[in-house]
């Protein structure tokens, strides 16, 4: 059983942390979770993945973070980070406010050890360290905004629920898009049925927005394309890659395929038409 909570121990607990700690707490506040690999890529770099693993152990070791792995591949899967109790109190006092308004977004964190949606979770947040990574490549370059499928269901919920709304930002402009991420799980026709409501959006606020699809393998990609390109052809933009195109060469390379012929685009260059007619 851990240590109660008293002030005391909190405040010999906040002497042991760095900024970049309480950067990641806030991160881990955000995202509900991360995985080793997400976590040394976006705080340490990929090289200092030994680092990260030191650092993720003694803060957990400190009863700052939990972990879990996914039991479908216990021998193989990523440890999965989630704010602990401490972690949680830490950074309520860090940001000045009650610990009680931070604790039920980590309790359903915690709660993703044992959902379904986990992996689906754990590939939209590889599409977030993506875009972040590549934001940091080049200068001018930056991910401004990046909300969550939560914070998108309140914003666009009666016509969509995409698993997030990103800017990124460049030196030419920014792009808005939203990111539905597909596991591979769902049947075809099912993912074809979320693009009326991207439509119906368009229609209703006179603003078009891309729809980038990540999915898991270049096999599934084609027979995406294909398959929505059986669809009258849609007025939103929607542009399709793989997860692993997203780690190399990256979402600011042209790794954007239209669902219809035309050249592949990078996320800097999606605001001038595709060849989706």
């Amino acid at each position: 059983m851990p240590p109660r909570l008293s002030p005391g121990l909190l405040t010999a607990l906040a002497h042991r942390l760095t900024p970049r700690d309480y950067t990641l707490l806030q991160a881990l506040h955000d995202q509900r979770l991360l995985t080793t690999q997400q976590v040394a890529a976006l705080f340490f770099g990929r090289r200092s993945s030994r680092r990260a693993r030191t650092r993720l152990l003694t803060l957990h070791r400190l009863g700052v973070l939990e972990r879990f792995r996914p039991h479908t591949a216990p021998g193989s899967a990523p440890w999965c980070w989630v704010l602990a109790s401490a972690g949680v109190h830490l950074l309520a006092r860090h940001r000045d406010q009650p610990a009680a308004e931070l604790a039920p977004r980590a309790e359903r964190a915690l709660a993703l050890a044992h959902s379904a949606r986990l992996h689906h979770h754990i590939g939209v947040r590889e599409v977030l360290v993506a875009a972040t990574l590549a934001a940091r490549t080049d200068e001018g370059h930056r991910l401004e905004i990046w909300w969550d499928e939560a914070r998108c269901a309140q914003e666009w919920g009666t016509y969509i629920r995409p698993d997030a709304f990103l800017r990124y930002r460049h030196p030419g402009g920014a792009v808005d898009a939203f990111l539905e991420y597909d596991t591979g799980t769902e049947p075809l026709a099912r993912v074809a049925a979320k693009l009326p409501g991207y439509e119906h959006l368009a229609e209703a606020t006179r603003i078009t927005t891309p729809l980038l699809l990540t999915t898991t393998a270049a096999t599934r990609e084609t027979n995406l394309a294909e398959r929505l390109a059986e669809e009258p052809a849609p007025h939103v933009p929607v542009w399709l890659t793989t997860a692993a195109q997203l780690l190399d060469p990256g979402p600011a390379e042209p790794v954007w395929r239209p669902l219809r012929d035309g050249p592949h685009r990078s996320l800097t260059d999606l605001h001038r038409p595709a060849a989706q007619t």
